[in-house]
């Protein structure tokens, strides 16, 4: 095992490591053990992963337990959680021990959140095994579970004691979860560095060398504003179209895919106010496309997306609130935009290119 960068993320109740170690999956327990990080462990994980990684994992761990849960956004409920909470403590879990989340997005943000809340909080190790969570979702403490309402509804801030990521788990991902993950790193591309929107960098034989520019981003942003009060926001761009997306599809899109969509459609919006030039968006696209992501979302009605979007947390007393683009690297939040103009967008999106 070599570790090839670690990263510390400073955060009000103290900071933590984001630790790239090619193999360190192999070696979680000395890893964990150098930190302190011992007790009783619950590695929780999903049907998928378990046989790859997660029984394996939990054979190297003292003291360690596998809870794995069903695969899939429509399992990040409230429900799963009540399940979750009751086989911890049946397992013995207390204020001491540590839940390990191994795996992609879904995972991380619902043992997260179930860390975040068991006995009022109990240490929580990230080890993401999806290029999305290592870039985007593994980081910055957001934690949550939706509601039959809208994505995300119900959650907390919980940081980790430590992210672990291991790029040779990519070895294992599906193409199409590949390219979800690249949609988060085109999106931490147009927000700040310009050097991830290249297409020969996005490939995964040098993940090694995208994936730290790509966490450096989300880590400037998350340890201005811990708690999404101002800047952090810029993190949403091209969601509050995505998450809209994956709720009246009842979340058969994958969250990078409907990502992908909306950035396309924040990029459109951002030409259509005027505030980028008008050959962003067509960039945008061209890029998304080379690497196999999805510029439209085809046969929805525009005005259930439209309908979604007015529960996003984003926001504020009713008014509508978007993160657009001025240019590459130049995010703005904007709030009241004319809704003809971002159903004249929602319509181009719904025709085939």
């Amino acid at each position: 095992m070599a570790e090839t960068d670690c990263i510390h993320v400073s955060t009000p109740v103290g900071g933590y490591d984001i630790l790239f170690a090619p193999g360190g999956l192999q070696h979680l327990d000395q890893i964990l053990a150098a930190r302190g990080l011992t007790g009783r462990t619950i590695v929780g994980t999903n049907t998928t992963l378990a046989p790859l990684y997660g029984r394996a994992l939990a054979g190297q761990l003292p003291n360690a337990v596998t809870v794995t849960l069903p695969d899939g956004e429509q399992h990040k409920t409230l429900e799963t959680c009540r399940v979750v909470y009751s086989g911890l403590a049946q397992l013995g879990l207390d204020r001491h021990g540590l839940i390990i989340a191994l795996g992609g997005g879904v995972i991380g943000d619902l043992l997260g959140f179930v860390a975040a809340t068991y006995m009022r909080g109990v240490r929580l190790v990230q080890v993401p095994t999806s290029l999305l969570a290592m870039v985007d979702s593994s980081v910055g403490g957001k934690t949550g579970v939706d509601l039959p309402e809208g994505k995300n509804l119900v959650g907390a801030f919980k940081q980790p004691e430590l992210v672990v990521i291991d790029p040779d788990v990519l070895q294992t991902l599906p193409d199409i979860e590949w390219r979800c993950g690249l949609a988060e790193v085109i999106k931490h591309g147009l927000l700040a560095d310009p050097a991830l929107l290249d297409s020969a960098l996005l490939q995964r034989e040098r993940a090694a060398e995208f994936i730290p520019r790509a966490v450096r981003v989300k880590v400037e942003v998350v340890q201005q504003d811990p708690f999404e009060q101002n800047i952090r926001a810029h993190l949403n761009l091209g969601h509050t179209f995505a998450h809209a997306l994956e709720q009246v599809s009842g979340y058969t899109w994958k969250h990078g895919e409907a990502v992908a969509v909306g950035l396309v459609a924040a990029a459109r919006l951002s030409a259509r106010l005027g505030l980028c030039s008008p050959d962003l968006p067509a960039q945008v696209e061209r890029l998304l496309g080379k690497v196999g992501l999805p510029v439209r979302f085809g046969p929805y009605d525009p005005a259930n997306l439209w309908q979604a979007m007015a529960v996003d947390k984003k926001w504020q007393d009713g008014r509508n609130r978007f993160v657009l683009l001025q240019g590459i690297g130049a995010p703005v939040v904007r709030d009241n935009v004319p809704p003809e103009e971002v159903m004249a967008v929602l319509k181009e999106l719904a025709d085939q290119p």
